[in-house]
C-alpha cells in the first residue's frame, strides 16, 4: 500500500517541475493606456476596488495597484492620472430609445411645462419658425403635471396655431395630442371607430378631442411624412453624442424598425456609431421576419451593434391609463386599460425566438399585462423548453403579489426604471389604490426572489442623466427631498446593488457580461469618470455629480469642457 507520504512527496515532485521545463510566458508587452485614480469602483467581485488599471487594444489587461499597473508601462504607454475622480464601469442604459431621443431633441420640448397654456406657449413660438404647411412636432407633456390633471383638448391649440398640423406625444409616448388641422388630414372624426388596442379620447358628442391612446396613434401617424434618410442619420448621431455627455458607453435599444437598424449600420461602418448598442428587433411581422432570416448577430463592427433581441408591447402606460389592469382604475372606474397586441402573438413570438436563439423582452406595466406575458413565456418555454433563455419584461412596473415569485422561476428578468417611480409616486396612488400600490415599482421585493433588474431610463421619457435613476434607487425620494424617508422605503437598493444595476446587471441582461459590465481582465476598455464619489456622498450631492469623461475600449468620446 502506497503511503500518504508517498503520494504527498510524488505530487511535490510532479508540481515543482525543474525550471528548465516550464513553458516560457514570453515577452509581456506593454499597455497602451494606464489609468489612476483616488476612487476605481470595477464591479468586478473578485477585485471591487482598485486604484490603477492598464489597456491593450481596447481591453482591460489588469486591476490593480499603482506600482503593479506601471509595471506595464512601455514607452508608447499614456497615462490617465484622474487625481481626486472616481472611475465606474461604462454605464450602460438598459432601456432607452436611441433614434426617438435624437428626434426629440429636434422636436418641440414640452418636459417640465406646468400647465396646458405653456405647451400652447411652446408650441406657438415654434411655428412662426416652421415652413407653411410643415407639421409641429413635440414630445413631453404630462397632464399630472398640471392643477387640472385631465387630458387636454385640441381647441386651445387649434385656435393658437389653426393653419399648420400639431403632434404632440405625451411623455410616456403612449398618447398623442393632434390641433384640428392634424385631425382633419388624419380623416379622424366621431364616426372613426377606436382601433383595437387604442382608444380616442372624446367630447360627450363623439367627437375627438384630439387625444389618441396607444393603438390609436397610428390613425395620424401614417399620414405624417416619414424622416429622410439623412434625417434619421443626423438624429442618430445626436442622440449618440447625448448620451456620450451622461457617462453612457452602451445602450439597450427597444423596437428597431428594419429602417433604423440600416443607418445604424451605415453609421457604424463609416467609423460614426460610438456606442455598444443591444438592439430590440420590432417585432412586427416585417421587421420580425427579417430578423429571424438574418439569425442572430453578436459584436457587429467592433462590438457596436448586438441582434438577438425582439421588442414586443402587451399594453400601455400608467399616466395615460393604458396600461392593462387586473381591475379598474381606481380614478377611472369601468376602464381596466388596453391590451395592445394579441396575447396569442406573443406566445407564438416567443416560442419562435426559442427555436431561432432569439431573446424576448415584452412591455408590461399593468399586472394583468404582465400576468398574461409570463403565462406567454411560460407556455412557451413548456413548448421548448430552454436554459438560460433570459427573456425579460420591460417596466414590470405593477405586480400582483402572487406573480412577484414568477419572474425567477421562470428566469425572467425584469427590466426597471428608477426614475418612473419618483415621476409617478405623486399620482400613482389615485390610479391604483392603497392594495395595488404595494406591488408598483417594487425592486427589493423583486431582488429577494433571487433576479437581478437592470436599470435603464426609457428616454426620451426620462431624462438621460443616470444619476436621476440612481439616486432614486437608493432614496426612492425626488430632488427636492420628498417624501421625507423615501416613497415606500422598504423596495429602496443599496449603492453596491444601483451601480450594479447600470453596469453590470445590464451586461448579463444582455448576455454580454463575459465582455462588458464590470472593469476586468478581458473585458472592454468602457468606463465613466465622476467628480463625486457615488458611493459614499450624502444622497442630495449624487444628483450634482458631473460626467467628465466617457471612454469606450479605451478612447475618449466625451471630456467635459472647463467651466
Amino acid at each position: 500500500m502506497t503511503s500518504l507520504f508517498g503520494i504527498a512527496l510524488a505530487l511535490s515532485v510532479t508540481v515543482q517541475a525543474p525550471e528548465s521545463q516550464r513553458p516560457d510566458p514570453g515577452p509581456v508587452l506593454p499597455a497602451d493606456l494606464i489609468v489612476t485614480a483616488a476612487h476605481i469602483y470595477t464591479v468586478d467581485p473578485d477585485r471591487p476596488a482598485v486604484r490603477a488599471f492598464a489597456v491593450r487594444d481596447g481591453l482591460v489587461v489588469f486591476t490593480g495597484s499603482v506600482r503593479e499597473a506601471m509595471a506595464l508601462r512601455g514607452p508608447g504607454t499614456r497615462l490617465m492620472d484622474l487625481g481626486d475622480a472616481t472611475v465606474i464601469p461604462g454605464i450602460v442604459d438598459a432601456h432607452l430609445h436611441l433614434l426617438e431621443l435624437g428626434q426629440t431633441l429636434q422636436e418641440v420640448d414640452l418636459t417640465g411645462s406646468a400647465s396646458y397654456d405653456e405647451v400652447v406657449g411652446r408650441v406657438t413660438a415654434r411655428a412662426r419658425q416652421a415652413a407653411p404647411g410643415a407639421w409641429i412636432r413635440g414630445h413631453g407633456w404630462d397632464q399630472n403635471r398640471w392643477s387640472d390633471r385631465r387630458f387636454p383638448t385640441e381647441a386651445p391649440l387649434s385656435r393658437a396655431v389653426p393653419d399648420r398640423p400639431v403632434a404632440l406625444t405625451r411623455v410616456d409616448g403612449h398618447a398623442l395630442l393632434l390641433n384640428a388641422r392634424a385631425l382633419a388630414l388624419a380623416g379622424i372624426t366621431a364616426a372613426t371607430p377606436d382601433p383595437s388596442g387604442g382608444r380616442i379620447v372624446r367630447y360627450p358628442d363623439g367627437r375627438p378631442t384630439g387625444v389618441l391612446v396607444d393603438n390609436a396613434k397610428q390613425l395620424a401617424t401614417r399620414v405624417m411624412p416619414p424622416p429622410s434618410p439623412d434625417e434619421v442619420r443626423d438624429a442618430v448621431q445626436a442622440a449618440i453624442d447625448h448620451v456620450h455627455r451622461w457617462g453612457l458607453t452602451g445602450i439597450h435599444d427597444p423596437w428597431v424598425t428594419a429602417p433604423t437598424l440600416a443607418a445604424y449600420e451605415e453609421l457604424a461602418r463609416a467609423g460614426r456609431f460610438a456606442l455598444r448598442d443591444y438592439v430590440m428587433v420590432a417585432g412586427d411581422s416585417a421587421d420580425l421576419a427579417a430578423a429571424f432570416a438574418r439569425g442572430p448577430q453578436l459584436a457587429l463592427y467592433g462590438g457596436r451593434l448586438w441582434i438577438r433581441a425582439i421588442k414586443l408591447f402587451a399594453d400601455g402606460a400608467l399616466g395615460s391609463r393604458g396600461a392593462a389592469l387586473l381591475e379598474p382604475y381606481s380614478d377611472d372606474p369601468g376602464n381596466v386599460g388596453l391590451l395592445v397586441t394579441d396575447t396569442n402573438y406573443i406566445r407564438a413570438t416567443a416560442i419562435a425566438a426559442l427555436r431561432r436563439g432569439f431573446q424576448l423582452c415584452t412591455h408590461a406595466i399593468g399586472d394583468r399585462a404582465n400576468r398574461l406575458v409570463l403565462d406567454a413565456y411560460e407556455a412557451a418555454l413548456d413548448t421548448v423548453p430552454t436554459a438560460d433563455h433570459r427573456f425579460r419584461i420591460e417596466h414590470a412596473q405593477i405586480l400582483s403579489h402572487d406573480d412577484l415569485p414568477r419572474f425567477a422561476a421562470l428566469g425572467v428578468i425584469p427590466s426597471m426604471q428608477f426614475s418612473h417611480q419618483t415621476s409617478d409616486m405623486t399620482w400613482a396612488m389615485d390610479r391604483l389604490g392603497w392594495t395595488r400600490i404595494q406591488g408598483a415599482y417594487a425592486w427589493r421585493s423583486l431582488l429577494n426572489t433571487g433576479v437581478v433588474i437592470p436599470y435603464g431610463t426609457d428616454a426620451p421619457v426620462e431624462p438621460v442623466n443616470p444619476m436621476i435613476g440612481f439616486h432614486a434607487a437608493i432614496t426612492r425620494q425626488d430632488a427636492s427631498g420628498w417624501p421625507a424617508g423615501g416613497w415606500f422605503p422598504a423596495q429602496r437598493l443599496t449603492r453596491e446593488e444601483a451601480l450594479e444595476s447600470m453596469t453590470r446587471w445590464p451586461a448579463y441582461a444582455a448576455f454580454m457580461e463575459h465582455v462588458a459590465g464590470s472593469l476586468a481582465p478581458g473585458k472592454y476598455a468602457d468606463f465613466t469618470v465622476l467628480d463625486h464619489d457615488i458611493m459614499t456622498v450624502a444622497p442630495e450631492q449624487v444628483l450634482e455629480t458631473q460626467v467628465l469623461m466617457t471612454v469606450m475600449g479605451g478612447t475618449t468620446v466625451y471630456r467635459r469642457s472647463a467651466p
